[in-house]
């Protein structure tokens, strides 16, 4: 290090995560005190002369959905033994580098000195439970307290799904994202590129993201997978939405917790933390795309990650080919994809990793905290490559929140800047959705995006499609009619024309 950085500047200083794998709920730790366990690898892996964790001005945690807590900071808090600012975060898997950038923001304005990030999920464990009849005795707030003592909350709630989409059951990603994947597709189709090629590209896409979670000791999936292996269904590897299979899937069924202790220049040389532990966040953005998906403008573009992600490069004053290291939120391909492309990145490069963990597939996805497993790992990347440049995109929702953060062990030039380009995305082009009984009197209404669910047992159930009308409108479409659904597990169905009924069930014409 040339200079001493300036005394305000945040550095990121030490980061831990933790697995665990036990098959008895019974014994499990709660999610709670798998955070502590990653805040403790923290504390050890910062190599502080002096204990981070009591010097913490803030302990914030992404909000968890495997217990209700009630205020899972506080919990966390009262088992560490400190009284730090107690912070939650509202839903969203762009929670982990939002917490980033305003507690950046916060220490650059002296608003506090050493933040404590955390996050971490026990699903695997409660589901077991669930299962098996157990009835587990994990802790929760005082609610007395929580009334007159509640946590901040650091971010934006946001609204992701409509009253119409709520009301005819198009409210879960598994449905969303390979919807997206179909649009992806069709979009390819100009250049050339058919079906098979695409899913064969995809395929190998993944098998990347494996290879990658393959050598990363804190994945939760290791055994690294063929193209073939992630694209064809079988014995544990169902379909599940078409043409995603299972292991095209976030995977959720995990015990995971990750934490990032960030803090001032200044209150890392007093507690003696080395240099060489240092890794600086240069910049960082948040932005979302229009909120419901029924009023994008499109399905094969994200111009949100257009314009939130160029705005972070160039507030850390580099561009997307300087960036040697990357972490795309990877909950199904579509995401990767489309983050990829609005980056100005080819996702079906062999030569260029888009993760550093593996992904949500493998590495494993713990709902809401996945990305401070990704902040982690790239914080052990960029010390291990000492001055290279790294980008980590954090997404919630349907492709979107986005959160944005540029990192290196090379301190900024300038201050460490945040930007929110919502404005300009809000001015975007929408798109206005048609009432059921609209869609039924249309008389050329074609499909634009589409998905097959599949039961456990390998059978279609039900098709979703995104419908766009004569005008430009769009509805939104669902059927379990046999012979539908058999039309449009085989082929290309993008572009096709389709006849709507007012219950919002559609056919091939």
């Amino acid at each position: 290090m040339t200079a001493r950085p300036h005394p305000r500047t945040p550095v990121i200083v030490g980061v831990g995560q933790i697995l665990q794998r036990t098959d008895d709920p019974s014994i499990a730790a709660d999610a709670t005190l798998l955070i502590c366990e990653a805040v403790r690898a923290a504390a050890v892996d910062s190599a502080a002369a002096s204990d981070p964790i009591a010097a913490a001005d803030v302990l914030a945690v992404v909000s968890t959905l495997t217990w209700r807590y009630g205020d899972a900071a506080r919990v966390v808090t009262d088992r560490l033994g400190i009284h730090p600012r107690r912070v939650m975060t509202p839903m969203g898997g762009n929670s982990p580098q939002s917490l980033v950038n305003a507690a950046s923001s916060r220490i650059l304005s002296g608003d506090l000195d050493m933040a404590i990030l955390t996050g971490g999920e026990a699903w695997r464990s409660r589901m077991r439970a669930r299962r098996d009849g157990i009835e587990l005795t994990w802790p929760k707030a005082d609610p007395e307290l929580l009334a007159v003592e509640p946590p901040e909350v650091w971010g934006h709630d946001l609204e992701m799904s409509s009253e119409a989409e709520t009301e005819i059951g198009l409210i879960m990603p598994i449905q969303v994202y390979p919807m997206f994947e179909s649009a992806i597709r069709a979009a390819r189709a100009v250049d050339g590129v058919g079906p098979e090629e695409h899913l064969r590209q995809v395929g190998a896409m993944w098998a990347r993201f494996s290879e990658v979670a393959s050598r990363n000791p804190f994945a939760w999936r290791q055994d690294a997978l063929t193209a073939s292996d992630i694209i064809s269904p079988g014995p544990g590897n169902r379909m599940v939405g078409l043409p995603y299979t299972k292991a095209m899937n976030s995977n959720n069924d995990v015990d995971m917790a990750a934490a990032v202790i960030i803090c001032s220049v200044e209150r890392a040389e007093a507690l003696g933390i080395p240099a060489d532990r240092w890794v600086f966040p240069h910049a960082g953005t948040d932005c979302h795309e229009h909120p419901f998906i029924s009023h994008r403008d499109v399905f094969h573009r994200t111009p949100a990650i257009e314009i939130g992600g160029a705005m972070a490069l160039e507030l850390a004053d580099t561009d997307i080919d300087a960036v040697a290291h990357l972490d795309l939120y990877s909950c199904f391909p579509s995401a990767v994809q489309l983050g990829a492309t609005s980056l100005g990145i080819d996702p079906y490069n062999e030569t260029r990793s888009l993760t550093q963990t593996g992904g949500l597939s493998f590495a494993g996805g713990p709902w809401n905290e996945y990305v401070m497993h990704a902040i982690a790992t790239m914080v052990h990347t960029l010390r291990n490559d000492a001055g290279s440049t790294g980008l980590v995109w954090a997404n919630g929702g349907f492709v979107t929140k986005h959160a944005f953060g540029v990192y290196s062990t090379t301190p900024p030039a300038t201050d460490f800047r945040h930007a929110e380009p919502q404005a300009r995305i809000d001015a975007l082009p929408s798109t206005v959705l048609a009432t059921a009984d609209d869609a039924a009197n249309d008389t050329h209404c074609t499909i634009e995006a589409y998905t097959v669910m599949h039961g456990r047992d390998g059978s279609p159930e039900t098709a979703w499609s995104a419908i766009r009308l004569a005008d430009g409108r769009r509805a939104w479409g669902r059927t379990d009619e046999a012979e539908t659904l058999s039309h449009l597990v085989h082929g290309e169905h993008v572009g096709e024309q389709v006849r709507m009924l007012p219950d919002h069930r559609f056919e091939p014409v």
